[in-house]
């Protein structure tokens, strides 16, 4: 509709809406009265729709329990006029209710809504109001958070039970190696060879130390380290290994050469030191052992506590795990003294893969420092690169909170360049058992797991951070990292509890470790270790 007034304002002419040729004139007469009453009616019909609006405006401001007299008029008159309003707004009652601590009328398990189909035929069927609304509301999310933690405890109460126990074909490779050692000369060849053994204590060769006992991640390590190599005769690896796993692991080696490479197998007692008077290594172990077994109660204790996280409890369990226990774990510490003749080494875990050639790391200056290691707080991926001193020692201690900041970054073991000839020269291992002995008489309150923390302390103000190209991490315990990723780094770490060689490994990344495994090995296939 449009309204015209002529100019001289003695003429209202009305068209009824658009292509509509009829039209209404009004003749106005030359009083100067009627003509102002046209003009107000106008004004006050704007001003009414301006304030209406203003009233609408005003109750959604206030909110469903108050409002202004003139907005509740309209509502007492036609509450359908305000029902689209409501429509988009929670009502306060909603948010008190889910704001209390604790569910006024505790509900019986089985009276809960187990799904949300059912709390919303629920609610259509009995058109409840909005505080009945909210209580069974937050009566289904606080059983599906009961549910969602125990699932979650469940879940790593068995990764634990499963990367502590040794699996089936692991076992039953060590078996036939240690039956082969024993029944075939080729299988007991001395490693290296005779003219190959100067090569040992050469300081112009690439020296790597590998300490493990486990025999099929020592041969992944090995076969990716050599694989790799622009210069594999320049390349000279010491593996490290226990008692009773010398004959497999030398059988291992003996069998599956990795000429020009020079690879030599020795267990703890062959070496000199560690048969000389007090081994401050085993020592420790035996302490360490005694404590960690009834740490926290054991897993059944730990489980058990409803009130602990979850992530809280996958941690205490982690510190319940055999590899901490290891001695293998430990022996690092004593590196200048396992190899007296050498100046630098690369240290590796045996839960690594080398993708790169590795013998740029003996280039990298360390400006007199003992450790080149990759700093853990730094990094696009922030699950894994997130880790300062505080993730691993416990600062509410004062023998943690006076000596160290929790704001400092940490580094990582698992692909470590030691300077031994500055090692020599420090006091780091005598402050590694000093802090394991402080752990135990705290009652491991100092730090839960590992030897990572003591190693922290240890090598404090003697680490030089080096690119994080050359030690990826974080491949055994979550799945965020890519494959394509994790082919750009130097060195891929599946530390955590899904190693590789585990049926709880990722399946999208574990071909990067199987890759270096001859799955048509006779040893290999009679043990069905598959990919």
């Amino acid at each position: 509709m449009q309204l015209y007034i002529s100019p001289s304002m003695r003429q209202v002419t009305v068209f009824p809406g658009k292509g509509v040729r009829e039209f209404i004139k009004v003749k106005v007469t030359s009083r100067r009265l009627s003509c102002k009453m046209v003009i107000y009616s106008l004004l006050f019909l704007t001003f009414l729709l301006r304030f209406i609006f203003v009233l609408t405006a005003m109750d959604t401001i206030e909110g469903e329990t108050r409002c202004s007299s003139l907005g509740c008029i309209g509502k007492r008159l036609d509450p359908r006029m305000w029902r689209r309003l409501d429509s988009v707004r929670v009502p306060e009652e909603i948010y008190q209710v889910l704001e209390e601590a604790e569910i006024q009328e505790a509900m019986p398990r089985a009276d809960v809504p187990q799904t949300l189909e059912a709390f919303v035929a629920e609610m259509k069927s009995n058109r409840s109001d909005a505080k009945t609304f909210a209580l069974r509301l937050k009566a289904m999310v606080s059983l599906m958070e009961q549910k969602t933690r125990v699932a979650k405890i469940q879940e790593y109460l068995y990764r634990h039970v499963a990367s502590s126990s040794i699996p089936k074909p692991l076992h039953c490779l060590a078996l036939r190696l240690a039956q082969e050692h024993s029944t075939n000369a080729g299988a007991r060849l001395q490693l290296p060879a005779p003219e190959r053994v100067p090569a040992l204590v050469d300081p112009g060769l690439y020296h790597f130390v590998l300490a493990s006992d486990n025999v099929l991640a020592a041969a992944v390590v090995a076969a990716s380290l050599v694989a790799n190599a622009f210069r594999p005769a320049a390349v000279v690896l010491h593996v490290i290994t226990d008692r009773k796993t010398y004959a497999p692991m030398q059988a291992w080696f003996s069998l599956h050469p990795l000429a020009p490479a020079v690879v030599e197998v020795k267990a703890l007692h062959h070496f000199d030191w560690f048969t000389r008077g007090r081994v401050p290594v085993m020592e420790a172990m035996e302490r360490d052992r005694a404590a960690r077994s009834q740490f926290r109660g054991g897993s059944s204790a730990i489980v058990a506590n409803v009130s602990e996280k979850p992530i809280v409890v996958a941690a205490k369990l982690q510190a319940l795990s055999p590899k901490y226990h290891s001695v293998m774990n430990h022996i690092r510490i004593h590196l200048p003294e396992l190899f007296p003749s050498l100046n630098k080494i690369v240290f590796l875990d045996d839960d690594v893969v080398v993708q790169a050639d590795l013998s740029p790391l003996w280039d990298i200056d360390l400006q007199g420092n003992v450790n080149g290691a990759v700093e853990t707080c730094r990094g696009a991926d922030k699950f894994v690169m997130s880790k300062r001193l505080k993730n691993y020692l416990n600062f509410s201690h004062p023998f943690i909170s006076e000596n160290f900041d929790p704001r400092e970054c940490a580094w990582a073991y698992g692909m470590n360049v030691f300077d031994l000839d500055a090692w020599r020269k420090t006091n780091i291992s005598v402050t590694y058992y000093h802090w394991l002995q402080k752990n135990l008489e705290s009652d491991l309150s100092l730090w839960q797991l590992g030897t990572l923390p003591p190693g922290l302390i240890a090598f404090h103000g003697h680490v030089h951070v080096i690119d994080p190209y050359w030690h990826m991490l974080g491949l055994g315990y979550q799945e965020n990292t890519t494959v394509a990723d994790a082919e750009k780094a130097a060195v891929i770490h599946f530390n955590g509890r899904a190693k590789p060689w585990l049926d709880i490994a990722f399946p999208e990344i574990r071909p990067l470790w199987t890759k270096y495994l001859d799955f048509s090995d006779k040893f290999i296939r009679a043990c069905n270790i598959r990919a």
